[in-house]
């Protein structure tokens, strides 16, 4: 179990590291405590400025994925149920693709709207 990030072209670096770090932690790929690299550890092995790196590590720890122990570094928090650890990954697989094909947001969204009135009727 070690952290995999993979940096490409098209999306900003600190919203792929949010991505991929959410999606292994929410996998259960990167349990429960698991401890993360440092900022400036991150930064360098993926050759990027420690502010994207800063980035996103505080937008995880804004959605609760991880959380900052001080001196004993950043882990990854507690999750929710396995339904929304499924919702989620769902979601967040929805959402790059929608991104990939070129979509809007808005247009993503109101495609989601009418898969879900379409399912709930």
């Amino acid at each position: 179990m070690t952290l995999k990030i993979r940096i490409d072209d098209g999306v900003p670096p600190y919203e792929q590291i949010r991505a991929q770090i959410c999606e292994q932690a929410r996998s259960g790929a990167l349990p429960v405590g698991y401890r993360l690299p440092t900022v400036r550890g991150l930064a360098e092995t993926l050759g990027l400025a420690a502010n994207t790196v800063a980035k996103a590590y505080r937008a995880l720890e804004a959605d609760g994925v991880i959380e900052t122990r001080g001196r004993n570094g950043t882990v990854v928090a507690a999750a929710g149920s396995a339904v929304a650890r499924e919702l989620a990954s769902a979601a967040q697989a929805y959402a790059a693709r929608a991104r990939r094909l070129g979509c809007s947001e808005e247009e993503a969204t109101a495609a989601v709207g009418d898969a879900l009135r379409a399912a709930y009727g």
